[in-house]
């Protein structure tokens, strides 16, 4: 009898969300797969047929079957204090907790008590649940994700200038552009297959000419490095450097003024702020050549089609919001956007941070692109869940930062985390740490044992995962894709949305949370979107299980397609006006700039072989010979001014904590700036909490905290005091 097909998911690492084939420990014919203790294994590959990367996978996705095993979770864990050892209960003692508190919560402090902080490793059923049981049946708007560390500003930025969230351009850009921007992205270690797929191109294996390569970075990344002009600028000029390139835009006359009358608002007043930008300050304020700066404005005024892709450098900032509007006015000047190959592309850090935010995965958001502050959304989600008018909060809920807020005040009493680690990836970690520690119930729901986070748990659930349970994810193109379970959950591990719905149950709540499988999950969340931009209507389990990935929007009775879309190509923006709108806004600046005592800027990021905080990545031998611990990059000359040698232990230290890394001195850094990975949290073997030593400041718009940068010293760790 021949072998079952293999099955196909998305990788649950980043947001590119490459096609996977999971190949199973055993077949016909073949040797058993099995890791290096002997435990049998599945492996990966890319899926050729996945219609977004076509058989393309990095190191990380073609090794995360060696990561389903180790370290797990299999049964819930309860102790009534921080002092006290974990005790195994039943799931039935676990939910009874939730439960009994959530109803005291309710009682005594009312749904503003209540918390959760979730995740872009749920699935989009996870998700969705997760918004029907607090927004709904709790009445609390305090529900927010990782993806306010992450996606907040492009999401902010987006829906400000062009309407709504929603990239609009798609993985074929790519292929078509003829000028690529690469604005606060390493993208060659964030989203290396994608960086694959515009170097090819420039090798001439796709096309006979590749696109020309902007990169802006105040690093000489791998990314930079491959780069036709490498602006890198200082830290926090972002803004300044976009303004500047505008006003050479509008200076040489390169600007669509027919799609700027037809298709736009606000251009006078953007016109008028960018005059002010000229070449000559933009060029010292960025600490660039101002030859270089012309020559960036060139590319884009030649380029037929100009793709512009951001990530976390553009995003991470307290002017994250404006920086991304400085971004799409550009594409706005210059008519390039709506078309293939050019237009603003985010790049999403999550592999379903897309899903999250199509379900309303973030404090002030419903599913379907609904807002809680527009009081037909509320009352379309009330009506649909079956409650009462006014169940649903008018207000936004409290973002990640916000409950940690609340909790160090002593105004949470619950406080839910699921799929996350934020005691590695929140800012200024000693704070969180004291909050968490005067909330009466943390509950933890997680994968993995050994976290940072679960150390601070009163409540640590065991979650099945990604190749465990079946559910969808939306990679950053829009393209959904149903990712099955292929293997068995260990112990008594569940899935997520199974203990929100049993919650939601146990609450009162039976016919709103009585679903038989993740699939009827998916179909009421589906049929929420009808008529929304991110309609998936036209989607089930069922038709990606037969027809596979597809792109959205996908309206009820389209055809499955596995070709790719845009947004807005008929000029039409969903804004009241349906204009796109130019965005008039001055720079701000870093929020905590160098000065005597700190007189560098740290900034914090990623390896290739890792991801996150490692929960994963560092039970794959391989990855950790990729980098076996973490090194602080600092320009020779830096070093040099206080005495730290190439190898030698270092200390940082910013105005909230130190830690010490060995310093590796590298020109490709420039001078002022030290960066750190932002891995390796307190559990680790040889820690380096590195966004301990940041600022919680944030975009004042998006809320999404500026882990870029921080003004730190650094001096040779046997001087430190």
């Amino acid at each position: 009898m021949p072998d079952a097909p293999a099955p196909r998911s998305q990788c649950p690492y980043c947001g590119v969300g490459c096609g996977l084939e999971l190949l199973p420990p055993a077949a016909k014919g073949r040797a058993t797969r099995r890791a290096e203790d002997g435990t049998p294994i599945w492996g990966a590959r890319g899926d050729r047929a996945h219609p977004s990367t076509a058989g393309q996978v990095c190191v990380k996705g073609a090794t995360v079957t060696q990561t389903l095993d180790g370290e797990r979770l299999r049964q819930p864990l309860y102790r009534s204090s921080l002092d006290e050892p974990f005790q195994p209960v039943s799931w039935e003692q676990a939910i009874d907790r939730i439960v009994d508190q959530l109803q005291r919560t309710l009682a005594s402090k009312g749904p503003e008590a209540i918390a959760a902080y979730g995740s872009g490793q749920f699935h989009t059923e996870d998700y969705y649940l997760a918004q029907k049981l607090f927004k709904g049946a709790l009445g609390t708007n305090n529900f927010d994700a990782n993806s306010r560390l992450c996606m907040s500003s492009a999401v902010a930025g987006y829906a400000r200038s062009l309407g709504s969230d929603g990239p609009p351009c798609c993985y074929e850009d790519l292929d078509l552009c003829d000028a690529a921007f690469l604005v606060g992205t390493n993208t060659a270690e964030c989203h290396p297959v994608l960086f694959q797929r515009l170097i090819k191109r420039r090798r001439g294996l796709l096309t006979a000419s590749g696109p020309k390569l902007v990169v802006v970075d105040p690093r000489r990344t791998e990314t930079a490095r491959a780069a036709d002009l490498h602006l890198a600028i200082r830290p926090g000029t972002d803004l300044v450097l976009l303004h500047g390139l505008a006003h050479l835009l509008l200076r040489q006359s390169s600007v669509d003024y027919e799609f700027l009358e037809n298709a736009t608002e606000g251009f006078f007043s953007y016109a008028r702020l960018v005059q002010e930008w000229t070449p000559r300050r933009v060029a010292r304020l960025c600490g660039i050549r101002e030859k270089d700066l012309r020559e960036a404005a060139r590319i884009w005024a030649r380029s037929k089609a100009v793709l512009s892709l951001w990530s976390m450098g553009v995003n991470q900032s307290v002017e994250g919001t404006a920086t991304v509007a400085g971004l799409i006015n550009l594409h706005l000047l210059t008519g390039q956007i709506c078309g293939p190959g050019c237009g603003p592309f985010s790049l999403t850090g999550q592999p379903n941070a897309m899903g999250g935010r199509e379900a309303g995965g973030l404090s002030h958001l419903l599913p379907g692109y609904r807002s809680v502050g527009d009081a037909e959304h509320r009352r379309q989600l009330e009506q649909a869940w079956g409650l009462p008018e006014g169940q649903i909060a008018s207000s936004p809920g409290l973002s990640a930062w916000q409950q940690v807020e609340a909790m160090a005040e002593g105004r949470l009493d619950v406080w839910w985390v699921a799929a996350t680690n934020p005691l590695v990836s929140m800012p200024n970690l000693e704070r969180v740490r004291q909050a968490m520690r005067r909330c009466p119930l943390v509950i933890v729901s997680d994968a993995y044992a050994g976290t940072e986070t679960a150390a601070f748990a009163h409540l640590v659930l065991p979650a099945a995962q990604w190749s465990e349970k079946e559910g969808v994810m939306t990679n950053s193109e829009r393209r959904v894709t149903l990712c099955p379970a292929f293997r068995p959950a260990p112990g008594a591990a569940r899935p997520d949305w199974q203990v929100f719905a049993e919650v939601g149950r146990r609450l009162g709540y039976e016919e709103q949370f009585s679903y038989g499988s993740a699939a009827e999950v998916y179909d009421e969340f589906a049929a929420l979107t009808a008529g929304r931009l991110c309609d998936v209507s036209g989607l089930s389990h069922g038709l990606l299980r037969e027809q596979g990935p597809q792109q959205w929007p996908h309206p009820r009775g389209a055809e499955p397609s596995s070709g790719s879309s845009r947004l807005y190509g008929d000029a039409v923006f969903p804004t009241p006006t349906g204009r796109a709108r130019l965005i008039a806004e001055q720079p701000m600046g870093l929020a905590e700039p160098p000065d005597d005592d700190y007189p560098l800027v740290l900034t914090v990021g990623r390896y290739l072989g890792h991801w996150h905080t490692m929960t994963r990545t560092r039970q794959v031998p391989r990855l950790q010979g990729m980098h076996p611990q973490p090194l602080l990059e600092i320009h020779p000359e830096d070093a040099r001014k206080v005495g730290l040698a190439d190898g030698a232990l270092a200390c940082i230290r910013s105005r909230r904590g130190s830690l010490t890394a060995v310093a590796s001195l590298d020109e490709r850094i420039r001078p002022g700036l030290v960066f750190l990975p932002m891995h390796w949290g307190a559990s680790q073997e040889t820690p380096c909490e590195a966004n301990a030593l940041m600022h919680e400041q944030a975009c004042p718009r998006s809320g999404q905290p500026e882990l870029k940068a921080a003004a730190v010293q650094v001096l040779p760790a046997a001087e430190t005091p």
